[in-house]
């Protein structure tokens, strides 16, 4: 990127108008006499599937708004590479994710200060959490926030199989919860998600555009940052193509600080092209190494999920509605009401329970949608009618890695999570399995359980459970933890506990990677927290009072 043209100066450079970047963009906007610019790789959120909650289908392959990754296949892949999505457009993945508000368990947080990064405990994180939205529906004060600026509601859409499965659900002993984002998650309900009159609310709808208006943001889009610019050991920049591979080369200064909110796959193939990373990796791809720190890319955790599906009887499933003339009638009902099929998220129902192989809080997520896909062709929905749950583990112990492919800023990074790699991650997966097929022939649903598709009645045995998963599980796109917080004491940690990488100055990281270990939820939610969090500390402002809890 020799030769690239100077331009302007700012306050913060933002690298990635996604969930963090929008949040940060629009809480230090708040101070009128500081500049911000935002570099985004893809376009504006123009495209109309993003905004259409159903469209979320259409943007699962779409290249010019996703980053379409696949993952190296691993050793419980079955030699599959697992698709990967990442947004790359205004709002990130909040512009193309499947909707979901689930912000953790309480314990999540708190191992997370237990671990050595002060001030980052539930009661610590809570108030962001409350600050960020605006609920509507169920859900006590001490818990949930009304006046934010991210919608958060129920589904208002109801369904016999849906009303089935909770009620299957209960006869198991698993209790109806009506708020998992307050004082507990455990127990069955209808999802919360960020979806209010038929339309997505993504972090660029609540958060970016707003601060836009205030005249003191900048956003270049189709700006593929290329290098972190450094004076000595200090962050001063971002080297970036305008237009992607081939396109102009440009620079932009920061006065204060270099914000890196790519996500966990981006902000550390980042750090890599710029010199920071583990020595040996940047060494062998011909990168001069500016700092030796060997946790950027590395610890990279997921939530991988087989799918249980049993086939339909007695009632019409999402698989006959999204066809032919059932399809026009549910775009008229979305176009006159914003109601319908096309206004839901992909998952209706959620359920938290335990495996019975940890001691910990619930250590299993389900999911249940009156729907079913095709096989290896996450988001596109099979002919027959079907209902499908997808169980996955809560805290994986498994860890993989983020590394670069080459020295091209344009060759998307090697991504190995090492799904079940870890024998304890396992046992909980076939657990899942095993209540999953318990829930969909629970006698609630009898009425409607035609007979069980997948993983099908033959497979009995623990071995068999495995096997299953490691042929049709995928991931969750939840990917986390590597840049993760940690004291200088942490041989892998790679920011602080202020989310400042160590050993430089005049730079952060601010996004899902900075998470230290997996949380027991979709990671949206936690990720517009740790940017609200890390707002008040590039502000040196005091943080929010902990909350009484």
């Amino acid at each position: 990127m020799a030769g690239a043209q100077s331009m302007d100066t700012f306050d913060y450079v933002i690298v990635g108008a996604g969930s963090a970047g929008s949040v940060l963009a629009n809480r230090l906007s708040e101070d009128p006499s500081v500049t911000i610019c935002v570099l985004e790789a893809g376009p504006a959120d123009w495209h109309p599937y993003i905004h259409l909650p159903a469209g979320f289908i259409k943007t699962f392959y779409n290249t010019r708004i996703n980053w379409c990754y696949s993952q190296e296949p691993g050793p419980y892949t079955a030699g599959r590479r697992v698709f990967s999505p990442r947004g790359k457009t205004l709002g990130g993945s909040s512009s193309i994710n499947g909707h979901i508000y689930n912000r953790g368990q309480r314990q999540d947080f708190d191992t997370w200060a237990q671990i050595g990064n002060r001030s980052w405990g539930y009661a610590d994180v809570l108030p962001y959490f409350k600050r960020l939205e605006r609920r509507i529906g169920d859900g006590e004060d001490t818990y949930r926030g009304r006046d934010g600026n991210l919608t958060v509601t129920d589904i208002d859409w109801r369904d016999p199989l849906c009303e089935a499965f909770i009620e299957g659900a209960m006869s198991l002993g698993i209790p109806r919860n009506k708020d998992y984002n307050g004082a507990t998650q455990e127990g069955v309900s209808y999802a919360q998600r960020t979806i209010h009159k038929g339309r997505r609310i993504s972090a660029a709808t609540a958060f970016l555009h707003p601060a836009m208006k205030r005249g003191n943001v900048t956003v270049r889009t189709q700006a593929h940052a290329t290098e972190i610019v450094f004076d000595g050991k200090r962050a001063v920049g971002i080297r970036y193509s305008l237009g992607g591979r081939g396109g102009e080369a440009f620079e932009v200064r920061a006065r204060k600080e270099v914000i890196l909110s790519g996500g966990s796959y981006n902000s550390p193939q980042l750090l890599q092209l710029s010199g920071v990373g583990p020595a040996s990796l940047l060494q062998s791809h011909g990168i001069d190494v500016r700092h030796g720190l060997n946790g950027v890319g590395e610890g990279l955790q997921d939530h991988y999920a087989p799918r249980s599906v049993a086939r339909v009887k007695n009632t019409k499933t999402i698989n006959e509605r999204a066809r032919g003339l059932n399809l026009v009638y549910e775009a008229l009902k979305w176009a006159t009401t914003r109601r319908g099929i096309l206004s839901l998220s992909p998952t209706l129902v959620y359920c938290f329970w335990h495996s019975g192989e940890t001691a910990e809080s619930s250590d299993l997520q389900l999911t249940f949608t009156p729907a079913s896909y095709m096989e290896g062709e996450q988001g596109k929905l099979e002919n027959q009618p079907g209902m499908s749950v997808a169980s996955w583990q809560q805290r994986p112990e498994s860890r993989g890695h983020v590394r670069l492919r080459s020295a091209d800023p344009f060759d998307a990074p090697m991504i190995q999570t090492n799904y079940l790699s870890d024998e304890l991650d396992r046992r909980v997966t076939i657990a899942g399995m095993k209540l999953a097929r318990r829930l969909l022939s629970s006698a609630p649903l009898a009425p409607y359980y035609d007979y069980e598709d997948f993983p099908g009645p033959d497979v009995r045995t623990d071995d068999e459970f495995l096997v299953a998963a490691t042929q049709r599980a995928q991931t969750t796109f939840h990917p986390g933890c590597t840049c993760r917080m940690g004291p200088a004491t942490d041989p892998l940690a790679v920011v602080d506990d202020q989310l400042r990488v160590h050993g430089l100055e005049g730079l952060r990281v601010v996004d899902a990677s900075i998470m230290p270990r997996m949380i027991s939820a979709n990671l949206n939610a936690s990720t517009l927290m740790i940017a609200d969090k890390a707002s008040d500390m590039i502000r040196n402002r005091a943080p929010l009072e902990a909350a009484p809890v």
